[in-house]
């Protein structure tokens, strides 16, 4: 009977301490403020037109549901196109006009704020608060004035560059690729009077995306800490859009901060060669749709849903994340870091992160690395929020 009655109570403390722990994370997560710097949730909505505001589960990463059962407290959204996008100023109006528009359908569930008071006031009153972040310079078409504009409309980040250069800014990828024809590398004269502005309006400069020369540029222009909205190391995964240990402490020395990026290439250094392995199998395929519509992503996006399994199986695990991040720590500490998914502008997370409601997953992750939940505060929103304050105007 003793033996018996030894692993009964056994099997009794091991799902007390269980069920204690998976309680301790969900309450952690609860109280955090979590903070998401980039999600491109609205560019799904104008390509797939749809809105967030629907039941997007199957068609997206995220919606306004997904968003509260995730337990994501705020949100910047980005605002995004591409170098080639005619007109991508007015394309961007149109896309902040349609968050607007958004929230005034479900005030109850969703304000767009603009400052850190604001912020702290619609996380009180349970809502999520909604803020705007322009993906790509270029959306300002090298005029002050319409970056002046876009502040109004609340805009309160600008990633200096996508992965297209723009006249007074080089991008990583164009940096890397060598691919500039007669412009210099980094910031120009006007580049750095952007910078400058952005400083003096309260706009956080995002360093994202941007080439080594135009991140040195910035950050020793910026008076005021800048951001990383989604980006990785590039010492664990050496990908162009990643940060090297020099421009980490750089970050770390300004104040700044870097919201890791949750997409599987730029967390995993072998991810890439499981994917092109995984389209070389599904080669005639795929040529065959590129002959009947030829967008390339079109064709991928198909590929990966129809074989969605094997896609699957390739994905890093979610402590990767956690690797990214504790190596960010370590170097510059935990006043430094925190989360910008990337969610709707990714085509491959980690497992068990397929989209936005895996969000407590990462607090529960940082609890087993041993984070206090004085850290997990700072990681899941306070740094942001302690950057957000640092570059409003007095």
């Amino acid at each position: 009977m003793k033996p018996y009655l030894s692993f009964i109570t056994l099997a009794i403390l091991l799902f007390s301490f269980t069920t204690t722990h998976a309680q301790r994370y969900k309450k952690i997560h609860r109280k955090a403020i979590v903070i998401d710097t980039h999600n491109d949730i609205l560019t799904q909505c104008f390509e797939k037109h749809v809105s967030f505001d629907e039941d997007l589960r199957g068609k997206t990463q995220s919606d306004l549901k997904r968003f509260a059962q995730a337990g994501v407290d705020v949100q910047v959204f980005s605002v995004w196109c591409d170098g080639k996008k005619e007109h991508p100023y007015t394309y961007a109006k149109t896309m902040i006009d349609t968050l607007y528009a958004t929230a005034a359908r479900h005030p109850d569930k969703i304000t767009v704020v603009t400052n850190s008071q604001q912020l702290m006031n619609t996380v009180k009153e349970k809502k999520l608060a909604a803020m705007i972040g322009v993906e790509g310079g270029h959306m300002i078409e090298d005029d002050m004035n319409k970056l002046d504009t876009l502040y109004k409309m609340g805009v309160r980040y600008m990633t200096l560059t996508w992965n297209n250069s723009n006249p007074w800014a080089t991008s990583a990828m164009e940096e890397t690729e060598d691919s500039l024809l007669h412009q210099p590398k980094g910031l120009s004269d006007f580049g750095k009077k952007i910078v400058q502005r952005m400083n003096e309006l309260g706009m956080l400069v995002d360093l994202s995306h941007v080439g080594e020369k135009t991140f040195w540029d910035a950050i020793s222009t910026s008076t005021k800490p800048i951001l990383v909205s989604h980006s990785c190391v590039y010492s664990l995964c050496p990908v162009y859009r990643n940060l090297k240990d020099d421009q980490i402490k750089a970050v770390g020395k300004n104040g700044g901060l870097i919201d890791i990026n949750f997409y599987s290439a730029f967390l995993d250094s072998n991810y890439a060669k499981r994917e092109r392995a995984l389209m070389i199998k599904h080669k005639t395929e795929r040529d065959s749709l590129v002959k009947i519509n030829p967008d390339k992503d079109l064709a991928f996006e198909f590929i990966q849903k129809k074989y969605k399994d094997e896609f699957n199986a390739i994905r890093p695990p979610l402590s990767m994340i956690l690797d990214h991040l504790d190596y960010v720590v370590k170097l510059i500490g935990v006043d430094h870091v925190g989360m910008g998914s990337d969610f709707d502008g990714i085509t491959s997370s980690p497992q068990q992160l397929d989209d936005v409601t895996g969000y407590p997953l990462i607090t529960k992750a940082l609890l087993e690395r041993g984070y206090s939940k004085k850290d997990i505060f700072k990681i899941m929103g306070g740094n942001f929020i302690r950057i957000l304050k640092a570059n409003e105007k007095n």
